[in-house]
């Protein structure tokens, strides 16, 4: 197969921050990656359109646009995306920080946290003047440190039975191969794969199948493609059980999803 390349990404040249909160707004192209890096304070990241994928702590975190990635001072970190996708990091001075997880994790985006993202983006705000921006960054940043925090969207395994299992599935979301079939494959048993599927990855094969499906639907609907069709590509006779799987996990409709991409 042949190889993508991917376009580097120049770091961030800040030595000394220029306010204890300040904003940084990026278009990334397609297959684009960060240096590794960390910085002296902490660091939200959120997209839109598209799904941030980063490596810190050993560990892989997958952040689609309702999923924010809190990186804490210090922490060093790359990361990478496979489509173009909107960009803006959140730079909090350390002692500014202290409601924030002491670990990565991903935050809940919630609508207030999009639309005042969005204004700043709209208004080129990075660092707030205004007594009005200044209470508006106040607003944002309690309301994505109040969100519980979690460590993994699409956890990942590298135990013998599941890691080709998770592989195939993240290649292919759509197969429908069953827990048992999987087993058969693998040499083991159904029980046995249900009981690493929730001590290795914290949730059933179904969910994480789901999770996938998600993701590529994020793609699918960003190519272009109309809800009705998503949903059958994805296995369903009918929209009205996508929209609920999606609005399960973006807290949108895939037509709302669709209509903010367009703004």
């Amino acid at each position: 197969m042949k190889k993508i390349p991917r376009h580097l990404h120049p770091s961030l040249g800040i030595e000394q921050p220029p306010s204890d909160f300040f904003m940084n707004f990026e278009a990334f192209l397609s297959n684009t990656e960060t240096r590794v890096h960390s910085h002296s304070w902490g660091q939200i990241q959120l997209i839109s359109g598209g799904i941030l994928e980063m490596e810190a702590e050993d560990t892989r975190f997958l952040a689609p646009p309702h999923l924010a990635i809190w990186v804490p001072a210090e922490i060093r970190h790359k990361s990478y995306n496979r489509k173009p996708l909107e960009y803006c990091s959140i730079n909090i001075a350390t002692e500014m920080a202290r409601a924030f997880p002491s670990k990565t994790s991903l935050i809940k985006v919630t609508p207030i946290v999009s639309a005042i993202v969005d204004d700043f983006r709209q208004r080129g705000i990075s660092i707030t003047t205004t007594d009005q921006d200044k209470r508006l960054m106040q607003v944002l940043l309690d309301q994505l440190a109040t969100q519980e925090a979690e460590h993994h969207f699409l956890p990942t395994s590298n135990h013998k039975y599941l890691e080709p299992i998770l592989l195939a599935v993240e290649d292919n979301p759509t197969d429908n191969t069953t827990l048992a079939e999987w087993a058969e494959k693998v040499h083991t048993t159904e029980r046995t794969l249900a009981r690493y599927c929730q001590s290795e990855l914290g949730m059933s094969f179904t969910e994480w199948r789901l999770r996938v499906r998600y993701l590529l639907s994020m793609e699918l609907l960003r190519s272009g493609h109309s809800v009705k069709e998503v949903a059958l590509t994805l296995g369903y006779n009918q929209a009205s059980p996508f929209i609920s799987m999606f609005k399960k996990y973006s807290g949108q409709t895939p037509e709302q999803y669709k209509n903010r991409l367009l703004a």
